[in-house]
């Protein structure tokens, strides 16, 4: 059952990602969950790094800067236009 809601929640976070960064016409179902997935970590890595809590909406906030940062890596060596 978790990896089904991480799946789920990753897709909504990597979808949001998106549409803030404006890929979302450029990206699947599959690309949005990993996306989701990978920029939820990294956002979680660095708001540790900065001593940030992310418990409840701040973790939702913190996973999609973390999905955004990701898709803007992935702009920077041209996977994404």
């Amino acid at each position: 059952m978790d990896l089904i809601a991480t799946l789920v929640i990753g897709a909504i976070v990597g979808w949001l990602g998106s549409i803030v960064m404006k890929t979302n016409a450029q990206m699947g179902m599959i690309a949005n969950i990993v996306v989701g997935v990978v920029g939820a970590a990294i956002g979680g890595w660095l708001a540790a790094q900065f001593g940030m809590a992310t418990a409840g909406v701040g973790g939702w906030i913190v996973s999609v800067v973390g999905a955004m940062i990701l898709i803007g890596v992935l702009k920077a060596v041209g996977i994404f236009k």
